[in-house]
């Protein structure tokens, strides 16, 4: 007896690949994953008290979040991402565990077997595993040389099958962060044709060098057919207590429904709990972690600059989440970036993410990840990569 035929063309997730790697050699500093190295705030971890304090809170809650959390997600959404709610209807934010759960919420939510969904190259490699679990069809359609939309050639990808476009800014695992135009362009394509926007903003808290983050569900008339994707795991340091939100049109209300309770159904209600307690936390908690990262992300780039100038790998601009999605110069060496990681691991002791993961099959690219590291960790880190390309290129 073997998986579904659905579930057979379904690739095998990289992060438990390179992590067992990691296992295999003691040592191994990892820049692979993409996790912060900072903890929850402590508001988060103070509401866990008010959790257990009443028993009731061990049964389950509403499908769509506990209300608190939901009204002040509705409120930093209309602070910081400037999206508009009101009138009768009730509100169009659901809790989901994590910006995964949301994900392919969406997708069940709007495509039917066979349907195609529109997916910028390189792709967040969860994305493109969901759309092909829920027997859709990806639509491949690579980006510029900086990792940058292509509004042209995303036009020409849309057939009659076509249901969505997905946009990630900023950009997992490029680090490019989409200007507001260029997000509105998408918004209008997709209005145009009919489409859905999804729009995945788990990386919104950082950006750097003036980058700007822009939400396309802020635009007017866009709630009718924007899904915004959300996500604690990042900016708060919540990555295994499973939080995220979703926004989206009224009229997906009771599919998605649907979804979530044959899912989850209800998001993890400790961690809604933290999740209130994070939200409600001093600025100044981002704000130094933020700094921290800043300075941990500049000792990568001053690092990977020294493979530029040695003509080993070019470095594009990337001003958003915590990633440099590097692409070896062509002819550097005949091996996949699968097997260039393997080496990176087992010889040197470092550890990244192939860019094949991501759709990127031709030439070598890797994508690297600073999110979890100090400034001495990223050093070694950093100068083990370094010196393993170098080896790996003679």
């Amino acid at each position: 007896m073997f998986a579904s035929l659905r579930l057979r063309a379904v690739q095998s997730p990289i992060i438990p690949v390179i992590a067992d790697l990691i296992r295999s050699c003691p040592g191994t500093l990892s820049l692979g994953q993409g996790i912060v190295g900072y903890n929850p705030p402590p508001a988060a971890l103070a509401q866990i008290e008010q959790f257990l304090a009443e028993p009731t809170n061990h049964r389950y809650q509403s499908v769509a979040g506990i209300p608190p959390l939901v009204a002040r997600i509705i409120e930093k959404l209309t602070a910081e991402n400037g999206l508009v709610f009101g009138g009768s209807d009730e509100p169009r934010v659901m809790v989901t565990a994590g910006g995964n759960n949301a994900f392919i919420a969406a997708v069940l939510a709007i495509a039917d077997p066979g349907d195609e969904i529109i997916l910028p190259t390189p792709y967040y490699f969860n994305h493109e595993m969901a759309i092909v679990m829920a027997n859709a069809h990806p639509v491949l359609v690579p980006t510029d040389a900086d990792y940058q939309l292509d509004v042209a050639a995303l036009r020409a990808a849309i057939t009659p099958r076509t249901r969505a476009i997905i946009t990630v800014s900023p950009n997992n695992p490029s680090g490019a962060v989409y200007p507001e135009a260029t997000l509105r362009a998408v918004n209008a394509l997709c209005a145009e044709h009919g489409l859905w926007h999804i729009s995945d903003e788990a990386y919104e808290a950082f950006t750097y060098e003036g980058a700007i983050h822009f939400s396309p569900g802020s635009i007017p008339g866009s709630d009718a057919h924007t899904i915004s994707l959300y996500s604690m795991s990042k900016a708060y340091g919540f990555a295994s207590w499973r939080v995220g939100w979703m926004v989206f049109p009224q009229k997906l209300a009771s599919a998605l429904r649907k979804i979530q309770d044959t899912l989850i159904i209800c998001p993890p209600v400790i961690s809604q709990f933290a999740a209130l307690g994070a939200l409600t936390t001093d600025a100044d908690y981002l704000r130094g972690h933020l700094r921290d990262l800043t300075a941990v992300r500049a000792i990568v780039r001053r690092a990977l600059t020294a493979l530029e100038t040695a003509g080993i790998a070019e470095i594009p601009v990337a001003q958003g989440a915590f990633y440099f999605l590097l692409r070896l110069r062509a002819g550097q060496t005949p091996l996949t970036s699968l097997e260039i990681a393997t080496r990176l691991i087992r010889e040197h002791g470092v550890a990244v993410i192939p860019g094949s993961a991501f759709g990127l099959n031709q030439g070598g690219h890797l994508r690297v990840a600073y999110g979890a590291l100090s400034c001495e960790s990223a050093t070694e880190g950093i100068g083990r990569l370094v010196r393993g390309l170098h080896a790996i290129a003679d």
